[in-house]
C-alpha cells in the first residue's frame, strides 16, 4: 500500500490530509486535519497539523509529501503543486460529475473547469482586493457581530437583501457601515453580500466551458446562505444555457486542496517508479531527540 500526504497551507489556515492507494488503485483517505492560523507561525501550524494526521491516520512510513498554497518552503515536503490544479484534482475525488470548480479562499475566488481527470482546462479569477473572499466575509460579519457558523443560517432568513456596490474590499465594508446606520436588518446584509458575492462568481464561471456540476471548494463551502445566492446567480446568469447549472459541495470540500496535492503526488510517485519513502516517524523521532 502507498501512502501520500498533502498539505494545503491557506492564507488563514493549514489543511492536511493522508491518502492510502491500493494495489487496484483504489485511494482512500485515511485523515484529515484542519489548523487556523491566526497568530501563530505557519511553520509550526505545518508542522503541528501534519503531525496530528499522522498520528490519526495510523502510519509510520509516508512514500510522497506534497504541498500546494503557499507550502513551497516545507521543508520535509516531496514536490509542490499549483493550487488550481490540486483542488481541481480534489474536487473531482469528491464529487467525480463535478465540471468546474468554484475555490472560495480567503484572499480570492478562482473558478476553473475541469475534466473528467480532474485536469484543468480554463480558468478565471478574482483580483486580491475584490470583495468576493472568505476574508471579507468574514470581516463583515465581525463589524456585524456574528460568528462564523452563524452566516449561512442568518443570510437565508433575509427577504429585502441590500447588495454592495463595489468590487473593492475596502469601499464595500464602508457601504456595510452604511447599512447599518441606515437600520438594515443584519440578515438582508449578510443575504445582499452573498448575492454580490455569487454574482461575481457567475461572472466567472460563464466565461468557461464546461460540463457537469459547479463543486464549491474552500473555507466557504459550508456557507449554506452562500451556496443558496451561488445558485440563484447561476440560474439567471446561465438562464440561457441548454443545461441547467447544479451547484454541489462536500462536508470535506475544505480539504479539496490537500486531497488533490495527496493524489497528484501519488500520481507522481508511481509515474516515475520512485522507490523509498519520503518521510518516516522514526527518522523524525529521532531528529527531535537529537
Amino acid at each position: 500500500m502507498q501512502i501520500s500526504a498533502g498539505i494545503d497551507v491557506g492564507s488563514g489556515a493549514v489543511k492536511v490530509v493522508i491518502m492510502a492507494t491500493g494495489a487496484n488503485q483504489e485511494e482512500r483517505l485515511l485523515a484529515k486535519i484542519s489548523s487556523r492560523i491566526r497568530r501563530r507561525e505557519v511553520a509550526k501550524v505545518v508542522d503541528e497539523t501534519f503531525n496530528a494526521a499522522v498520528e490519526a491516520a495510523g502510519v509510520s512510513d509516508i512514500h510522497y509529501v506534497a504541498t500546494t498554497g503557499e507550502g513551497e518552503d516545507v521543508p520535509f515536503a516531496t514536490g509542490h503543486f499549483y493550487g488550481m490544479t490540486t483542488h481541481a484534482r480534489g474536487a473531482q475525488y469528491l464529487e467525480p460529475r463535478a465540471g468546474a470548480v468554484l475555490d472560495v479562499g480567503a484572499l480570492h475566488t478562482r473558478a476553473v473547469a475541469i475534466d473528467q481527470r480532474g485536469r484543468v482546462t480554463d480558468y478565471k479569477m478574482t483580483s486580491q482586493c475584490a470583495s468576493g473572499s472568505g476574508q471579507f466575509l468574514e470581516n463583515i460579519a465581525r463589524y456585524l457581530g456574528v460568528s462564523h457558523d452563524e452566516i449561512g443560517a442568518l443570510s437565508l432568513q433575509g427577504e429585502q437583501p441590500e447588495k454592495v456596490s463595489s468590487i473593492c474590499a475596502v469601499l464595500a465594508e464602508t457601504d456595510v457601515i452604511n447599512m447599518v446606520s441606515r437600520g438594515i436588518t443584519t440578515a438582508n446584509i449578510l443575504r445582499g453580500v452573498h448575492e454580490s458575492m455569487a454574482d461575481r462568481f457567475a461572472r466567472l464561471l460563464k466565461s468557461l466551458q464546461f460540463e457537469g456540476p459547479v463543486f464549491v471548494s474552500g473555507g466557504l463551502a459550508g456557507d449554506t446562505g452562500l451556496l443558496a445566492a451561488i445558485r440563484d446567480a447561476l440560474e439567471k446568469k446561465l438562464a440561457a444555457d441548454a443545461t441547467p447549472r447544479e451547484v454541489v459541495t462536500h462536508p470535506d470540500a475544505i480539504y479539496a486542496g490537500a486531497i488533490g496535492a495527496a493524489l497528484w503526488g501519488g500520481y507522481r510517485y508511481r509515474r516515475l517508479g520512485q522507490g523509498g519513502v519520503a518521510w518516516t516517524a522514526a527518522t523524525t523521532t529521532a531528529t527531535q531527540a537529537a
